[in-house]
C-alpha cells in the first residue's frame, strides 16, 4: 500500500506540473461545454491510452466530466486527485478492466459514478473507499460475476446502485455487500444469472424499487418479510418463475409489481398472497381469451377497493374483446393500457361497458384497420385520451369518436390511413392534439377541421399532402402548432392559413415548395414566432426580390437550410427585412454564392446563425456583413471555404459566444481580433490549413497564454505544410525580434547601398557641406565669427581656381586693392598649419563679401564649390548679401543645373561679366565692370524687405520661366543689357 501511496504521490506531482505548464484554455482531449464556467467537459472518441493523459490539464473547477468511447483499459490511483469538486463522472462505454486501490481518491464530493459498458471482471474491495457522498454508482453491462462484501461499505449515502447485464449468480453476495447502506433505494439486477433469492441479510429498509428481470429465477426462497419495505418489483422475463414461489411472502406494500412473461398464474397467485391487485402489471400473462380477462375481473371484484386507477393489460395475445369482458372489473379509473396485443377490432369500444369513468384509454401496437362510425354508440363521456398509434388503420370513417366528445388527445400517427372521412373528427369540440403524422393522407379539407374549436396542436407530418386548399384550417382559430412538414406541398393556396389567429409554430419542412408566398405567411404577422422551411425547393434567380418576411415582426426562429436540389443559391437584396424580432437563422446545406454586405441587416436580435456548407467554393464574406449583429451569441460557419477571418468581417460580433470556423480555408487568424470579440468563449478551427510559420508566431502564443477562448482540441492541430509538425508547437524562434531587426537592417544597408552612388553624384557637395557646417557649430567657430561680422577683416574672400590665378593677380587685385580694398586670397592670407576648411569658413565669415570668379576650371574645383556653398548658406539661409559672382567667361545654364543654389542666386540676384576681347569696346566695358564691382563691394549685407520677400519667392520655388532664362542668355550673347553691356539683371 505504500507503494501505491507514493506512486500516487509522484502520479499528483506530474499532474500538478503538466496543468500549470499548460496555461492555454484548451485542452488536449476534453471539451468544456459552452456557458459553464470551467464546469463541465466531455471527453469522448479520443485515442489516448490513460485517463491521466486525458484528465491531466482539466481544471480543478471541473464537476463535470464524461469519459466515453476511448480506448482506456485501466484507472491508475490518483487519476483525478486534483479535481477535488468533481460531482458527476461518467466512464462509460471505454474498455477497463482494471480499477486500481485509490483511483478515484480525494473525490469527496462525488454524487454519480457511471461505469456502465466496459469490461470489469472484478472490482477491488476498497476502489469506492473515499466516496462517502456518492449517491448513484453504475455498474451496468460489464462482466462482473461476484461483489467483495465490502465493496460498497463505505457509500453510506448511496441512493441508486445499477448492476444490469452482468454475470453475477450470487444474490445473497450483493446483499449482504448492501445491507449497511441505509439509504440505498434503488437496486437493479437485471439481466444477470441469478437462480434464486436465497439471502443471509436483510436489504436495507430504505430501499423501495428492486429489479430482478431477466434472470434466471426458478424460485425465491427468501424470508417472509425480506420484500416488505419493497414498492417496486420487477420479476418479469423468469420465464420459468412460479406462482408458489411469492406463497408466504409478505407483499403488501408494494405499488408496482411486473411479472411480465413469467410461469406465473395470476388468478392463484392472487389468491395466494396479500398484494394489492391495482398494483400488479398485468402485461405479459397469457390472458389470451376474453373469458379469462373476465375470470381476472370477478377475481379483482372481490376485493373491498372500489376501483382501479390502472389497468395494464400489454402483450397478452388478446385477440378480441366483448362486450361483457371488462364489465365484471372495478371501475377503471385512470388509464387502460392494450397494446402489443393482436386486437383487429375495437366497435366503438363497447368493450368498455360499465367503464364510462376511464380517461385514457391506449390500444397501441395492435392490428385495428379502420375506425367505423360511431355516431349512435354508448357515449364515454370521461375518456380524454385515446392512442391507437403502430396499428393498421387504412381508413376512419364519419362520426368515428361521437362516443368520445370530450376528448383532448387524439394519437392516430404511424398507422397507414389513406382516408379521413371530412365527417371523421365531428363533434370532437374539446380536442387540444391531433396526431395524424406518419399515415398516406393526400388531401385535407374544411370539413375535416370544422369542429375543432379548442385544437392547439395539428401534427400531419410525413403524409402525401401536395396542396393546402383554401380556409382548410379556418376554424382552428386556437391551433398555435401546425406541422406540414414531410409532405409533397407544391403550394398553399391564397387563403390555406385563413383563421389561424394564435398560430405560433408553423413547420413546413421537407415539402416541393419553390418560392415563399410573403402575402400568405404575411397573415400571420401577429403571432407567428417560428417558421420551418427547411428542405424544400426554394431558390431565387435575382436578388431584387421582395422580402416575404416583411411583416413578421414576431418570428423568433427560421429555418431554411438544405433547400433541394442544389440550395438557395442566391440570397436577395434585403431578404431577412421585417424579422426585427429574430433570434434564431438556419442556412445550413445551401450553395450561397454571395451574400451582400445588407443581408443581415435587419436582424438585430438575432443570437443564434448557423452557415454550414452555405457556399460554393472558396469565397470571402464582405466587410460589414455582420455588422448589425451584436447580440450574436452563436456563429457556425463550418466548411464556407472562408479564406480570411479578418476584423472588417468579424469585427462587429462583440457578443459572440460560441464561433465555429472548423473546416473552412484560413491559413492565419487575426489575433488583435480574438482580442477584440470579448466575450468569445468557445472557438473552433479544427480541419483548417493553419500554417506554421511566422505570421502565425503571434497566434501559437495567443493560444499557450490566453485564459478566455476555449480552442478546441488545439493539441490536434496539424502543420498542413510541415509534416508531421503540430501547431501548438511549431518552431517560432527564426520568427523573433531580433530575426525581425536583422532583416529590416539588412534591408536599409541593402538599400544605401543601393542609392549611395545616385546621392553621391546629386548631394555630395551638399552633405560635405552639412557636415563641415556642423562641425564648424559644435566648435563655436561659427558663432564666433557671426559677432564678428560687423568688425570684418576683409571687405571681400575671393573664391577662384588657381587656373584663373593670373586673371585674379593682374585684373582683380590692383583693380580692387588699389582702390582701398581689403581682399583675403588663399594662398596669401589662410592661416599656415590650420585645417583648410576651417581656413575656408574663417575666410568667408570675416569678409564682408564673397566674391566667385566662375569659369569651367572653378565649377570642377571642389575645395570653390565648398567655398561657395558656404557662401551661399549665408546668403539664402542667414538672410545675409554676401555673395558676388563673376564669370569669366561665357557657361550656358544647363552647365549650372548641378548648382542648384548658384542657379537660384542668378535667377534672384544681379552678376558681373568680364567683358570679352570680341566686343565692341572693350576697354570703356572693363571700366564700365570694375565701376559696377566696387559699388556691390560698398553695398550693405542686409536686405530690404522686398529682396527677403523676394528670396523667400525663390527659396519656396522659382517665379522665373525657362522662356525668361532664354532671354537673358539671347541678350548676354548680344552684349546688351539694361545696366550695362556686361552687369546682368534677372
Amino acid at each position: 500500500m505504500a507503494s501505491y501511496r507514493n506512486q500516487a504521490l509522484i502520479s499528483v506531482s506530474i499532474i500538478a506540473s503538466m496543468f500549470q505548464f499548460s496555461m492555454s484554455y484548451s485542452f488536449r482531449n476534453c471539451i468544456e461545454s459552452p456557458g459553464s464556467n470551467h464546469t463541465t467537459f466531455k471527453c469522448t472518441k479520443r485515442q489516448a491510452q490513460t485517463v491521466t493523459a486525458i484528465v491531466s490539464d482539466i481544471p480543478h473547477s471541473a464537476t463535470n466530466i464524461s469519459i466515453s468511447y476511448c480506448k482506456l483499459v485501466k484507472i491508475p490511483p490518483q487519476s483525478f486527485s486534483h479535481l477535488p469538486k468533481l460531482s458527476d463522472l461518467q466512464l462509460n462505454n471505454n474498455h477497463m478492466r482494471n480499477i486500481d486501490n485509490d483511483a478515484f481518491a480525494n473525490l469527496q464530493y462525488l454524487h454519480t459514478l457511471n461505469l456502465s459498458s466496459n469490461d470489469m471482471v472484478h472490482l477491488n474491495s476498497s476502489i469506492f473507499h473515499d466516496l462517502q457522498n456518492l449517491r448513484t454508482l453504475i455498474l451496468a453491462d460489464n462482466r462482473l460475476t461476484n461483489i467483495s462484501s465490502d465493496l460498497f461499505s463505505n457509500l453510506s449515502k448511496l441512493e441508486i446502485l445499477d448492476l444490469r447485464m452482468n454475470q453475477l449468480m450470487n444474490f445473497s453476495a450483493v446483499v449482504h455487500s448492501i445491507s449497511n447502506l441505509k439509504g440505498l433505494k434503488k437496486l437493479d439486477i437485471s439481466f444477470n444469472r441469478l437462480i434464486t433469492l436465497l439471502h443471509s441479510a436483510s436489504l436495507p429498509q430504505s430501499l423501495s424499487q428492486l429489479y430482478l428481470g431477466n434472470n434466471l429465477l426458478t424460485t425465491l426462497e427468501c424470508q417472509n418479510d425480506f420484500l416488505s419495505s419493497v414498492q417496486v418489483l420487477d420479476l418479469s422475463y423468469n420465464k420459468v418463475l412460479t406462482a408458489q414461489a411469492f406463497f408466504g411472502l409478505n407483499l403488501s406494500n408494494l405499488e408496482y409489481l411486473r411479472l411480465h412473461s413469467t410461469n406465473i398464474s395470476i388468478i392463484m397467485f392472487l389468491n395466494h398472497t396479500n398484494v394489492m391487485p391495482w398494483h400488479v402489471d398485468f402485461s405479459g400473462l397469457g390472458l389470451r381469451e376474453p373469458q379469462m380477462l373476465v375470470s381476472l375481473c370477478k377475481q379483482l371484484s372481490y376485493y373491498p377497493n372500489k376501483h382501479i386507477e390502472k389497468m395494464l393489460l400489454q402483450s397478452n395475445d388478446l385477440n378480441g374483446l366483448n362486450d361483457k369482458t371488462l364489465s365484471h372489473c372495478p371501475p377503471i379509473t385512470n388509464v387502460l393500457d392494450l397494446s402489443y396485443n393482436q386486437l383487429k377490432s375495437i366497435s366503438c369500444l363497447q368493450f368498455l361497458e360499465r367503464q364510462n369513468h376511464l380517461a385514457k384509454l391506449r390500444v397501441e401496437h395492435n392490428h385495428l384497420t379502420h375506425l367505423i362510425s360511431c355516431k349512435n354508440h354508448t357515449k364515454f363521456p370521461h375518456l380524454k385520451e385515446l392512442s391507437y398509434r403502430y396499428n393498421r388503420i387504412l381508413e376512419v370513417n364519419s362520426f368515428a369518436f361521437s362516443h368520445t366528445p370530450n376528448l383532448t388527445t387524439l394519437q392516430l400517427n404511424i398507422n397507414i390511413i389513406a382516408y379521413l372521412d371530412r365527417k371523421a373528427l365531428n363533434g370532437l369540440k374539446q380536442l387540444v392534439t391531433l396526431r395524424l403524422d406518419n399515415n398516406l393522407l393526400s388531401d385535407i379539407y374544411k370539413e375535416s377541421f370544422e369542429n375543432l374549436h379548442s385544437l392547439q396542436t395539428l401534427n400531419l407530418r410525413n403524409n402525401q399532402i401536395s396542396v393546402i386548399f383554401n380556409n382548410t384550417f379556418y376554424s382552428l382559430s386556437m391551433l398555435r402548432i401546425l406541422d406540414l412538414g414531410g409532405n409533397k406541398i407544391t403550394h398553399l393556396m391564397p387563403l390555406a392559413l385563413e383563421g389561424l389567429d394564435s398560430l405560433n409554430n408553423l413547420y413546413l419542412d421537407r415539402n416541393h415548395l419553390a418560392e415563399i408566398d410573403g402575402h400568405l405567411i404575411g397573415k400571420l404577422h401577429r403571432t407567428l414566432q417560428v417558421l420551418d422551411l427547411q428542405g424544400n425547393f426554394i431558390h431565387y434567380i435575382t436578388e431584387y426580390v421582395y422580402s416575404p418576411f416583411i411583416t413578421l415582426s414576431k418570428l423568433t426562429d427560421l429555418k431554411l437550410d438544405g433547400q433541394m436540389p442544389y440550395g438557395i443559391t442566391l440570397l436577395p437584396h434585403a431578404f431577412f427585412r421585417g424579422l426585427t424580432s429574430l433570434k434564431s437563422l438556419y442556412l445550413s446545406n445551401n450553395h450561397i454564392s454571395y451574400f451582400s454586405t445588407d443581408t443581415f441587416d435587419d436582424l438585430k436580435n438575432l443570437t443564434f446563425l448557423t452557415l454550414d456548407d452555405s457556399c460554393v467554393g472558396v469565397t470571402q464574406l464582405k466587410p460589414g456583413i455582420f455588422k448589425n449583429l451584436h447580440k450574436l451569441e452563436t456563429l457556425t460557419v463550418e466548411n464556407m471555404g472562408i479564406g480570411s477571418f479578418s476584423k472588417e468581417v468579424f469585427g462587429n460580433l462583440t457578443g459572440l459566444k460560441v464561433l465555429h470556423l472548423n473546416r473552412n480555408a484560413m491559413q492565419t487568424l487575426d489575433v488583435d481580433l480574438l482580442e477584440t470579440l470579448t466575450n468569445l468563449q468557445y472557438l473552433d478551427v479544427r480541419n483548417t490549413p493553419l500554417s506554421c510559420n511566422c505570421p502565425n508566431s503571434e497566434l501559437q502564443n495567443w493560444t499557450k497564454n490566453n485564459q478566455r477562448v476555449q480552442l478546441i482540441y488545439l493539441y490536434n492541430l496539424t502543420c498542413p505544410d510541415v509534416k508531421g509538425s503540430n501547431f501548438y508547437n511549431f518552431d517560432t524562434h527564426v520568427c523573433s525580434d531580433f530575426g525581425v531587426y536583422w532583416f529590416a537592417s539588412t534591408y536599409i544597408v541593402t538599400l544605401l547601398v543601393t542609392l549611395l552612388p545616385l546621392l553621391y553624384v546629386k548631394l555630395y557637395w551638399k552633405f560635405k557641406y552639412g557636415y563641415y557646417v556642423f562641425r564648424s557649430w559644435f566648435g563655436e567657430q561659427w558663432r564666433r565669427l557671426r559677432e564678428e561680422e560687423e568688425n570684418c577683416t576683409y571687405d571681400a574672400f575671393i573664391s577662384y581656381n588657381s587656373a584663373d590665378e593670373e586673371w585674379v593677380m593682374e585684373q582683380l587685385l590692383p583693380n580692387l586693392e588699389g582702390s582701398g580694398f581689403r581682399l583675403c586670397l588663399h594662398h596669401r592670407d589662410f592661416e599656415p598649419g590650420r585645417n583648410i576648411i576651417d581656413n575656408i569658413v574663417a575666410a568667408v565669415y570675416s569678409s564682408r563679401k564673397t566674391v566667385c570668379v566662375i569659369s569651367r576650371n572653378f565649377l570642377c574645383s571642389e575645395w570653390c564649390s565648398l567655398e561657395i556653398q558656404l557662401a551661399s548658406y549665408r546668403l539664402f539661409d542667414e538672410m545675409q548679401d554676401v555673395l558676388l559672382l563673376v564669370f569669366l567667361e561665357d557657361i550656358h545654364e544647363r552647365q549650372l543645373s548641378a548648382y542648384h543654389r548658384m542657379r537660384k542666386f542668378m535667377l534672384k540676384k544681379t552678376y558681373l561679366q568680364w567683358p570679352g576681347l570680341d566686343c565692341t569696346d572693350p576697354i570703356k566695358a572693363q571700366e564700365l565692370f570694375w565701376t559696377q564691382l566696387k559699388r556691390a563691394l560698398r553695398s550693405s549685407n542686409s536686405r530690404s524687405q522686398d529682396e527677403e520677400q523676394t528670396l523667400e519667392n525663390v527659396q519656396n520655388g522659382p517665379q522665373i520661366d525657362d522662356a525668361r532664362v532664354e532671354e537673358r542668355e539671347y541678350f548676354m550673347n548680344q552684349g546688351q543689357m539694361d545696366d550695362g553691356p556686361y552687369y546682368l539683371t534677372p
